[in-house]
């Protein structure tokens, strides 16, 4: 077992602070009327900040004095800040090494409520409540090493318990007393997205009748399905279906591979009447949105811009291998959305992995004959 004296340190530090706070942190004597400032954490993956945006809105209604103040992860921050229940967005890098200057950051905001919809532990609890938040509230908490910090403590619950992740954020802005039947994922307005993606695709010549995505990168190789078979779906969709353009989405780090399928598609000219378009490193992160919404269908492993389509409802394929979509798929609208999961059979592929075997079993047929079954929904 790994020893970690930082942690060891921290956790009987805070737990003889909790012993002498001497404040009511039980969530029955939460009076909402009285709450200024509320903590929304969610420090992870794009696609993971989507989903914690479906409990922005209950939280609002239910604390409707409060300033709210948003710990994003930093690469994803340029979006999120313009959601209309944010009043602040502050920037996190996750780990250690800026804690204490993150601490003092958010203690001058003096947030009497956190609520962790999606953050990484052993930081994101005791982040809360050196900033100074009475009632702390996270799911799951069984293996929180610091779960005596939470309001929520006396009823431990796991990962498996919860299913899918935006049942997590859910129940979790639920014990804060939200209302959140029937909630959805919701991406904010960005000024400017949809004409500078519009602006973007007429000076590319790009302007087919339907716009097809792919997004070939992922968190993980074992989320990417293989770029030669993206390759060949590109080239039987432009063949079968001239009006199609396709649009390669990803980071810019991902730009070389993607000019490199675009390329082994047929056509990597992106001037003139292109008809297979590279978006990364050419739009920043706010516009992505306005990307996925300006097309008919997304093909994308467990990614983030997967869970942007869901939130856009934009009709999508979505490829699962190592991940579960009872987990991380559609969380709703299963009729606008087609999932091809194939397990892996070997359980020691970790969903970080780079083993690409489990995911390279998805055939292309299949997902030809999927994307064409949704773009013909669309039609009708």
């Amino acid at each position: 077992m790994r020893v970690r004296p930082l942690e060891t340190l921290l956790r009987w530090s805070l737990r003889a602070v909790k012993a002498l706070d001497g404040r009511d942190d039980d969530p029955r004597s939460l009076d909402a009327a009285d709450v200024r400032c509320v903590l929304l954490v969610s420090t992870t993956a794009l696609g993971d900040t989507v989903m914690s945006t479906a409990a922005f809105g209950p939280l609002r209604k239910r604390f409707p004095a409060a300033r709210f103040v948003a710990l994003i992860h930093e690469v994803s921050l340029p979006l999120f800040r313009y959601c209309p229940e944010i009043d602040e967005a502050i920037p996190a890098r996750g780990g250690w090494r800026d804690f204490p200057a993150l601490v003092a950051r958010l203690r001058r905001h003096r947030p009497e409520v956190a609520v962790i919809l999606h953050g990484n532990e052993p930081q994101a609890t005791p982040l809360a409540y050196l900033a100074g938040a009475r009632w702390i509230f996270k799911l799951p908490n069984a293996r929180n090493p610091f779960r005596f910090l939470l309001a929520n403590r006396a009823t431990t619950v796991t990962v498996a318990e919860l299913g899918h992740g935006l049942n997590q954020r859910l129940r979790t802005a639920a014990l804060a007393g939200a209302d959140v039947e029937g909630a959805r994922m919701r991406l904010p307005f960005v000024p400017g997205a949809s004409e500078r993606v519009a602006d973007f695709f007429l000076a590319r010549g790009f302007a087919p009748r339907r716009r097809v995505a792919l997004q070939c990168g992922a968190s993980a190789p074992c989320r990417m399905w293989p770029a030669e078979k993206f390759v060949a779906l590109g080239q039987r969709l432009r063949l079968a279906h001239p009006d199609i353009g396709l649009v390669l989405t990803g980071a810019p780090a991902e730009r070389t591979a993607l000019e490199r399928i675009a390329q082994d598609i047929g056509d990597a000219s992106n001037t003139g009447d292109a008809s297979v378009l590279v978006t990364a490193g050419e739009l920043p992160l706010d516009c992505l949105p306005a990307l996925v919404a300006a097309c008919d269908c997304l093909v994308s492993g467990d990614t983030g811009t997967m869970h942007v389509a869901f939130a856009l409802e934009v009709p999508t394929v979505c490829l699962f291998a190592v991940s579960d979509p009872a987990t991380s798929g559609p969380p709703y609208d299963h009729e606008r959305h087609v999932v091809i999961h194939r397990p892996c059979p070997d359980l020691s592929i970790r969903t970080k992995s780079d083993d690409t075997r489990c995911i390279a079993r998805i055939e292309v047929d299949e997902v030809l004959a999927a994307v064409e079954g949704v773009l013909a929904r669309g039609a009708a």
